[in-house]
């Protein structure tokens, strides 16, 4: 890609000719692109089809302003973008359509991601950052509508922390903030509260953002008079305009076929968002879709016939191909000629993505064969199998899943033989599982040698005459030295900042380190996530604070959608260790209970999720992310800041392992199981049970996600031979999963002598007040009598019934 600093005087018109030419030739090989993509999808070589037709041309001038270092936060049409910032071939392209699982060939998540999905590769293959400076950088974009947004702020917010944090070793991220962060999305996605949320964030951060509005007047089906008052995003964003007086945004209008006057919006809107650190909103009009939305039905069900010529006359490929007519720049038989030759280009490049793909699947249907064919010959069902063969010999475009499904159906017809043929057949399809499900199922969490689970415990140490002190003093000192050490460690949150959180665990901090590192922010959780997303994944050590863990619900789709599933679809080439800083448990109220753990788990799968039961545990934590490359939740316990703990002469070196349990009373009878403030009541129920001859070991989960990996909840068991899951989530949540993972996981159903027990909260959201609460979750004498009635079940002489 050139750079063009002015097309009007800082160009010859020979240059000028040239560049134009190859902006056109860009704007058409995109195009042919997206109509061959379609056919691909249409003839079944590819499940789904969301192209970038109608929206070249805008994109060709946002990409003449996109510099290195800078970051795309976008939308799934950006293909000619990425084409003409260089990040995208022709091959790269149909390969992503394909889902080709090899990331050389399909770069932008190795097929884990439908194509109109962009990434560029921020991470090495050992997990060590590459220097965002000296490339283009795309965040790695996601399906849900105006979910890259919130993102979008924290790649912008990032630019704002170099440029006025001191300290930070900016190396390999910023040149002293000069770096835009350019988000793109459509006009009908404006109507999420995404949108409207980020808009409002960056105008109140002030931020070098510069988001592109693709209108096109749809949303799929439905117009723009069904989205949008007044039909028009820019005129009711009007109150967000900057005046001399007020900050805000600079809000530009373009068409959208305009290339001249795109050209000079973008520089513009490069300069004011990259020199001043002001928001931009270009406004993109005039915009078409000339294959609808996506190939899963027919813009013409639902355009006018009106719309429809209106379209066709309003291409902006066909307005800038009039232009260079006009212009003098070239002849219409020069044009037809580079098309003519595109569409060639493509076609060979289409075709060599195709056998490309389907290769090394030919190569493995080829050698099952063989391996059938002597399976056949050696089988008394011989005669079974040959029709198995016939239909895998059959395939002329196999899909890797049609070769092992006819392999597996084979093996079912060698029940009880014993040859060398079927131990091949056997030994084949165990090979294809170890070598193709990673293809589909690495990197979750991180894999490299900054792995968080990898970093080793430190365990708090005390002098002699240590003194207790609050909880929030703990993790108050902590934060302190996380902020002394780590110059681009930061906070923010609700009441972050001047009262030190609601709990004052950062009291004085903003004081010390100031606003932009320990930070108030607004009521906007799902932007709260996002600025910590975005500066993640520009280097820094963002820690993102919601207030309480019921918040939570507000940002789940960004955590779910975005952060739990980043390392994955990038295939381990971008992570964001971004760690979310909440609190919860044993609060009171349907709407302030904190327990809802189990809906969380089920939908953060790529975060770890833990759960400290004191303060010193939770300081552990922090220091152990730090150090490690994955996302994380720290749940917080709400009732344990003004109870009492030992001081540690070590906090600030304290590592809290990931994915360990602690066993914290050893016992003969039963293993019980808890986590967070639970535990507690379960500490103190144990002392209490012994009373009556019932010696319970008490195990501490800690890590939720991941669980217990050296499986020693199972050793436990295998002593006791009994186990109950205390929990204050709803029945069938966090009790489930953990029970799952102790029965399942670790096979600890060999090792029962009774039923398997789970002790939660009622079905219902607890209720208000201390009655509510002691009705609503497991109150000590519910944790006494659940477990006096497992051991009167086992021994009702011993124990006999209680009530």
């Amino acid at each position: 890609m050139q750079i063009i600093p002015d097309l009007k005087n800082n160009i010859s018109f020979d240059d000028f000719k040239t560049e134009v030419l190859n902006d056109y030739s860009i704007a058409v090989k995109s195009r042919e692109c997206s109509l061959l993509g379609r056919r691909e999808v249409l003839t079944g070589k590819a499940k789904f089809g969301i192209f970038g037709d109608g929206k070249e041309v805008p994109q060709l001038a946002m990409a003449k302003s996109f510099l290195k270092g800078d970051w795309r936060s976008g939308y799934y049409r950006d293909q000619t973008f990425m084409m003409a910032i260089g990040e995208l071939t022709i091959e790269q392209f149909f390969a992503g359509l394909y889902a080709n699982t090899n990331l050389d060939l399909e770069p932008m998540s190795a097929g884990r991601q439908m194509g109109g999905h962009f990434t560029t590769h921020s991470l090495d293959d050992k997990g060590n950052w590459k220097d965002l400076t000296k490339q283009y950088n795309s965040s790695a974009d996601i399906s849900p509508t105006a979910g890259q947004m919130p993102r979008l702020l924290g790649l912008a917010q990032a630019s704002k922390i170099f440029r006025q944090v001191k300290g930070i070793d900016t190396t390999l991220f910023s040149n002293n903030g000069n770096e835009v962060a350019w988000g793109t999305i459509g006009n009908a996605s404006t109507s999420e509260g995404l949108f409207f949320e980020t808009i409002n964030a960056a105008g109140v951060l002030q931020v070098p953002m510069v988001i592109s509005i693709w209108d096109d007047e749809y949303g799929i089906s439905v117009h723009a008079r069904h989205q949008t008052t007044k039909e028009n995003i820019s005129e009711i964003l009007k109150g967000f305009q900057r005046d001399n007086e007020q900050k805000g945004y600079e809000i530009l209008r373009v068409k959208g076929w305009d290339y001249a006057n795109l050209i000079e919006t973008y520089q513009e809107a490069s300069t004011i968002a990259r020199e001043e650190h002001v928001p931009v909103l270009i406004h993109v009009t005039e915009l078409t879709q000339p294959q609808g939305h996506s190939t899963s039905g027919s813009h013409e069900r639902y355009k006018s016939p009106e719309r429809l010529e209106w379209e066709k006359n309003n291409d902006c490929n066909l307005k800038m191909r009039e232009w260079i007519i006009e212009s003098g720049i070239a002849t219409n038989e020069t044009l037809t000629e580079i098309e003519r030759d595109i569409k060639k280009e493509v076609r060979e490049a289409k075709k060599n993505a195709w056998l490309t793909f389907l290769k090394p699947i030919q190569k493995e249907q080829k050698e099952l064969i063989s391996i059938l064919n002597n399976v056949a010959a050696s089988s008394i069902n011989g005669v079974f199998i040959k029709p198995i063969i016939a239909n895998l010999s059959a395939l002329t475009e196999p899909a890797r899943k049609d070769v092992l499904s006819l392999a597996r159906q084979a093996l079912r017809h060698t029940l009880g033989e014993n040859n060398e043929a079927k131990q091949q057949l056997v030994n084949w399809v165990n090979s294809m599982f170890e070598t193709v499900q990673p293809k589909f199922s690495s990197h979750l969490y991180s894999e490299s040698e900054k792995s968080t689970v990898l970093v080793k415990e430190v365990k708090p140490t005390f002098d002699a005459d240590t003194i207790q002190v609050d909880g929030r003093i703990i993790i108050r000192d902590n934060f302190d030295a996380i902020f002394e050490s780590y110059p681009e460690a930061l906070i923010f949150g609700e009441d972050s900042g001047n009262i030190g959180d609601v709990n004052q665990g950062l009291e004085g901090l903003q004081e010390k380190y100031g606003e932009l590192r320990v930070a108030d922010v607004g009521i906007r959780e799902a932007t709260i996530i996002g600025q910590g997303i975005g500066m993640a994944l520009r280097g820094l050590k963002p820690i993102a604070e919601i207030q309480y863990l019921d918040y939570i619900l507000y940002a789940l789709n960004v955590i779910s959608d975005d952060l739990a599933t980043l390392h994955y679809r990038t295939k381990g080439k971008q992570k964001a260790p971004l760690i979310i800083r909440t609190r919860g448990h044993r609060l009171e109220g349907i709407w302030h209970s904190g327990s809802q753990m189990g809906g969380i788990l089920n939908l953060v799968r790529g975060i770890h999720v833990l759960v400290p039961r004191n303060m010193t545990k939770a300081a552990g934590f922090y220091n152990t992310l730090l150090q490690g490359d994955d996302p994380a939740l720290v749940v917080e316990c709400l009732n344990g800041y003004r109870l009492k703990e030992k001081m540690p002469n070590n906090l600030s070196e304290i590592k809290t392992p990931i994915g360990v349990v602690e066993t914290l009373k050893t016992g003969t009878d039963i293993t019980l199981v808890s986590y967070g403030s639970t535990l507690r009541i379960v500490e103190q129920t144990a002392k209490e049970l012994l009373s009556v001859g019932i010696d319970a070991e008490v195990i501490d989960v800690q890590s939720l996600l991941p669980f217990d990996l050296n499986h020693d909840i199972v050793k436990s068991i295998a002593k006791t031979n009994r186990v109950m899951v205390i929990d204050e989530d709803v029945p069938g949540g966090a009790s489930a999963y953990i029970l799952n993972e102790i029965l399942n996981t670790q096979n600890a159903y060999q090792y029962l002598d009774g039923q398997p027990k789970t002790l939660t909260a009622k079905a219902h959201r607890p209720a208000y007040g201390n009655d509510g609460d002691y009705f609503s979750k497991p109150s000590a004498e519910d944790i006494f009598e659940a477990v006096y009635e497992v051991m009167h079940e086992a021994n009702p002489e011993s124990y006999p019934k209680l009530r």
